[in-house]
């Protein structure tokens, strides 16, 4: 966590902050300062529509056009009604933008504020455990023993304990996972560096704030730490607020979701052996029966997971769970018993607080794995994933560090629907909620996303854009290609690709639904393109974005992560292409129970769930295109599905006011500056 201290949040109060109007409009005080003005009517109007919900403590559900400056329209009003705000965002780069531009901002023209920026439990170190750590470290090579060093040198001297401060120190690391902060592990009011711990501290300075910045994954994991502790005031790291805030608020279902379930995995295991083996040796304590229990848990995990009936990799349903345990049940059993050994061990070391973690940790692990295969619960759809797992490095004597990753499998139950947990523990425990994004309407109408969250009471707002998207952007849908799911559909999506790409003379993402599609395409591409271009996972987001930043006419090949949240501005951005239509993947465990309910609810799961989240996904992958009023580009969909099916019509209707055209043609005279009135309407 970052803020700027000190700052009484009473001085907001007693400080008379301007109005919206005398704030936003002509000759105010945003025309006085020193970013350049324009007075957008959009934005004045969301200030006010905040301001009335904050008065009223009524929700309020509005999607601001890019360009509306959103950002200003909520950031003003939170800070007027002199009370404890949230924001929440949905990527970390928004957060970054909000916490070391927006507010930095508004200070220079209103004055200190009292501001916080939260980040997960995870970001952050524990200090007891580097200190045990140094006692008996647990190190795997030269390379983990120089970053213990780096990070214990650090520790001397950091006020927040957030590892983004540490450059040197890889996103891959796997020392930081034994030493960071997250709430499994903690050990609360009873570690004996409580009062340093930077989680403690972090907490004190939200209380401290008016305005607290998180994000969406940290807000949804408090709230399920505080209904897991029965809503024990002092449970979770987020102060009481008045109002909270949700920006980026499209992705609030799929982060409640993962929040609201529950998920074991083979690695829990393996932690929870490995720090128990490290609190016998740290504390000099000979206890072989806590060392046989621990072994014993660790070989009984391994092969219970190594035996779920799971086909190869990704995600999976778990519907036969009954069978599953009908043939397997004696593997189930010694891991449940090899629980219930170890927390009757761990009893026995009553008064230590490591002792005490441990045994909670075993617990909430038992609780869980029993949830996982015997609830029937009817709200849940239950679920097996395998993926590659968190990096180890290894080193033998005068050779180089040897990177390891290994597969973690995972047990999962989802909510199918979290409307009715959003409804309880959100729009009516909290007296006012703000949701709002640039893309939440399906047609202009609110009606999906409403329904997905359980948002029944909520005034809302449209906000046009403040571009020129008739005249800054060109959309075309090329005539003859095949359906995305017929053999052809490669050679010829790689055909039109490398015409446009060298039209465009790069300067493009092309954005892909899948990964393997995006490496098909990138390697038909890779020989036949003289620009440089970048591969998602070849190396880290961000890195690869500073790289297309500041590479010419560079192209960049990239799956979800990069069809929001990305803001590129000028012309190192000027087409963005997209290979189909993002409808979610029907075979995904919780798609297809959600399409199920759907179903038996008597709707259509295709024109009610999959097509308005497409349209969604689709209206956010196009988003990164046009990113100031300078900005010109072109848009292309390789989907002919979009004039070819009648649903269609909906993703066109809920797309901006995009010139759209059906010829090659257009798309040079556009990057030739020609007007040409021939375009398709």
């Amino acid at each position: 966590m970052m803020e700027r201290m000190p700052f009484s949040p009473s001085d907001a109060k007693s400080r008379k902050l301007p109005t919206v109007h005398e704030f936003f409009a002509p000759g105010g005080v945003l025309a006085n300062s020193e970013l350049p003005f324009e007075h957008r009517s959009g934005q004045i109007e969301m200030a006010r529509s905040v301001e009335q919900a904050f008065t009223e403590k009524r929700h309020l559900i509005v999607e601001a056009g890019t360009g509306t400056g959103k950002t200003l329209a909520y950031l003003l009003p939170a800070l007027r009604t002199g009370q404890r705000i949230i924001i929440s965002t949905g990527t970390r780069a928004l957060q970054d933008q909000l916490f070391f531009r927006d507010l930095p901002f508004l200070e220079s023209l209103l004055g200190p504020l009292a501001v916080c920026y939260m980040k997960g439990r995870a970001n952050y170190l524990c200090r007891h455990k580097l200190v045990t750590l140094s006692n008996q470290p647990i190190l795997s090579g030269l390379e983990e023993i120089d970053q213990y060093r780096q990070i214990a040198e650090w520790e001397k001297t950091t006020e927040t304990g957030d590892r983004a401060e540490l450059d040197g120190l890889p996103e891959s690391s796997p020392l930081w996972s034994k030493l960071d902060a997250r709430t499994e592990a903690c050990l609360g009011s009873t570690c004996p560096d409580y009062q340093r711990c930077f989680i403690t501290e972090m907490r004190r300075r939200a209380i401290e704030s008016d305005i607290v910045i998180v994000n969406h994954h940290l807000f949804f994991a408090d709230l399920a730490v505080r209904a897991e502790a029965g809503g024990a005031p002092d449970a979770g790291i987020l102060p009481e607020a008045a109002a909270v805030i949700f920006d980026e608020a499209h992705d609030l279902e799929e982060i409640a979701s993962n929040y609201f379930g529950l998920s074991v995995s083979n690695l829990r295991f393996e932690e929870l052996a490995r720090d128990t083996e490290q609190f016998l040796r740290s504390n000099h304590t000979s206890n072989p029966q806590l060392m046989a229990a621990t072994l014993q848990l660790r070989e009984s995990a391994r092969i219970f997971f190594a035996n779920l009936p799971m086909q190869g990799e990704g995600r999976q349903p778990f519907n036969d769970r009954a069978e599953f345990l009908e043939h397997a049940g004696d593997l189930y059993l010694s891991v449940r018993n090899g629980l219930k050994r170890m927390e009757a061990e761990l009893d026995g070391a009553r008064g230590i607080a490591e002792a005490t973690g441990l045994k909670v940790r075993v617990v909430h692990l038992r609780s869980e794995l029993e949830f996982l295969l015997e609830s029937t619960a009817s709200n849940m759809v239950f679920w097996m994933e395998r993926r590659m797992g968190p990096a180890s490095s290894s080193t033998a004597q005068n050779q180089r560090p040897v990177v390891n990753r290994s597969r973690v499998t995972f047990l999962q139950a989802t909510p199918i629907d979290v409307s009715e947990l959003l409804a309880e523990r959100v729009f009516e425990v909290v007296p006012t909620v703000i949701l709002t994004s640039a893309t939440l309407t399906v047609q202009g109408g609110f009606e999906h996303i409403r329904k997905r969250l359980g948002l029944r009471d909520a005034r809302e707002l449209v906000v046009p854009s403040h571009f020129r998207y008739d005249s800054q952007v060109l959309l075309y849908l090329p005539p003859e290609m095949p359906d995305p799911r017929d053999a052809e559909f490669v050679d010829a999506a790689a055909e039109c690709m490398e015409r446009v790409l060298k039209i465009t003379r790069g300067r493009a993402f092309c954005l892909f639904t899948s990964y393997s599609q995006m490496r098909l395409l990138y390697e038909r591409l890779l020989p036949v393109l003289d620009f440089p271009i970048l591969l998602h996972g070849s190396a880290p987001r961000k890195a690869l974005l500073e790289q297309f930043r500041t590479t010419p006419n560079a192209v960049l090949f990239g799956t979800s992560s990069f069809w929001q949240g990305v803001d590129v501005q000028g012309e190192a951005l000027s087409c963005v292409i997209i290979d189909r239509l993002p409808f979610a993947v029907p075979t995904d465990p919780i798609v297809q129970a959600r399409m199920k309910l759907i179903e038996e609810s008597g709707g259509k799961p295709f024109f009610d769930y999959q097509v308005p989240s497409a349209v969604i996904t689709l209206k956010q992958g196009f988003g990164r295109l046009i990113r100031s009023l300078e900005d010109r580009g072109v848009l292309v969909l390789l989907d002919p599905r979009i004039r070819k099916q009648r649903y269609g019509q909906t993703f066109v209707n809920s797309l901006p006011p995009y010139k759209i055209t059906t010829r090659i043609e257009d798309v040079e005279k556009f990057f030739g500056y020609v007007e040409d009135e021939e375009m398709d309407e």
